[in-house]
């Protein structure tokens, strides 16, 4: 069930007298879930500490809560200061949507590296900006109350009440989102508003082609916080990963500001709020020492891995990373479907995600594993995997992090 717990007057007399507790369910990858009780004004990241502390995950800051909307082919991420109490009071009693609990990497990496989320032909600036912009200003821009750098270029867009779909020219200002009636013309005449972000929120499309006839797999869109029918849907529909990534980004920036960055910033800062979070301190703990090792002798150790995942789809690895965030470094190893004694590296790096063949080699009676036609060999995954983790060698980029499945 997505939904258990009180009504949404309930929530919001229990939040008027400052008290009460509320029931929330939070689903996991693998579909197993955990019923938590929790005070109603509990945010994002609380409940993602709560979590973190229940199951002894280590906390790399990356934990992340997301809404899922099946009826809708929709899923967004849950800032981490908004209320999950208040987002559950809107759901209607018959709509399956669920909490879900998983790691999101990308969550703040524009932060890290912006010059990987604002493609220069999709930025432009006003008037009064001079000169060269460094990608560090075009953050400070997006956080200043007066600047903006306007975002720009050609989405798809569902013409309301029809099954088509039209490619236009969009342009995002600090007030809103407009589209061009003419061409790519950024004339006042020609500009149409679009939409606005205080009383609405973005949402991905995971089933934009199947649900809603889109171009493209690349859909998001803009839903009005205070409806849950499909009507009053603003669907959009970018032509690669990087344009909708980039779309979606700018927006979250736009609709939260210096609040996104104070989310950021938080965790370093050390914590107050919740007396839980300060039931065990918080572990740095580099992510290579997260290998259990198994020295059984056993042939397929590889198995025990948090990083191996046994008999997925080249689709399903796909889903796996994107779910988790297009940041460079974040990996799986799985079985070859095309060979069965093959196991395929799968590898997002700039914002795309690569396969690479890990071939059986034997030399001398000897079973190896290499990925570079045997110059550099290994005895099993554990070993390569922790070899890429340290080294680039033929990948182009180090083993980072591992799309782990994770059990409620």
């Amino acid at each position: 069930m997505g939904r258990t717990g009180c009504g949404g007057e309930t929530v919001g007399r229990y939040q008027e007298e400052g008290g009460g507790k509320e029931v929330i369910k939070v689903y996991s990858e693998d579909d197993t879930s955990r019923a938590l009780e929790v005070p109603s004004d509990i945010t994002a990241r609380d409940v993602c500490q709560l979590l973190i502390l229940k199951n002894h995950y280590i906390d790399d800051h990356s934990w992340t809560l997301f809404e899922y909307l099946p009826h809708m082919g929709l899923e967004r991420t849950i800032e981490d200061h908004e209320l999950v109490v208040e987002i559950q009071s809107k759901w209607g009693m018959e709509e399956e949507n669920r909490l879900c609990f998983r790691k999101n990497y990308a969550k703040y990496e524009f932060f890290k590296n912006p010059v990987n989320f604002f493609p220069e032909h999709m930025l432009s600036f006003s008037s009064e900006t001079n000169g060269e912009i460094a990608h560090t200003q075009i953050l400070q821009m997006f956080l200043s109350s007066s600047t903006y750098p306007e975002i720009h270029g050609f989405l798809h867009a569902k013409e309301q009440g029809k099954k088509s779909w039209k490619k236009i020219y969009f342009l995002l200002r600090r007030s809103g989102l407009y589209f061009s009636t003419k061409g790519t013309s950024k004339e006042p005449r020609h500009l149409q508003f679009f939409s606005e972000f205080s009383s609405s929120d973005l949402y991905v499309s995971l089933a934009g082609k199947k649900m809603h006839g889109a171009p493209s797999n690349f859909g998001f869109c803009v839903k009005p916080n205070k409806t849950g029918g499909t009507r009053d849907l603003k669907l959009l529909c970018a032509d690669e990963e990087q344009s909708r990534i980039c779309w979606v980004t700018a927006i979250r920036l736009l609709k939260y500001g210096m609040q996104l960055y104070q989310n950021y910033m938080q965790p370093h800062q050390g914590r107050s709020g919740c007396s839980f979070q300060n039931i065990s301190p918080m572990r740095s703990i580099s992510e290579n020492s997260l290998v259990a090792m198994d020295f059984s002798g056993h042939k397929a150790i590889h198995r025990s891995q948090a990083w191996f995942h046994h008999k997925i789809s080249r689709d399903e690895a796909q889903k796996l990373i994107l779910q988790q965030g297009l940041v460079d470094g974040l990996f799986l190893v799985r079985d070859s479907q095309s060979n069965p004694k093959t196991f395929v590296l799968s590898l997002s790096h700039g914002q795309k995600i690569k396969h690479f063949q890990i071939i059986p080699l034997e030399d001398e009676g000897e079973m190896f594993h290499t990925l570079d036609d045997g110059h550099t060999r290994f005895t099993d995954l554990i070993q390569l995997v922790e070899f890429y983790q340290l080294n680039k060698g033929v990948l182009p980029c180090k083993l980072k992090h591992y799309c782990s499945r994770i059990v409620l």
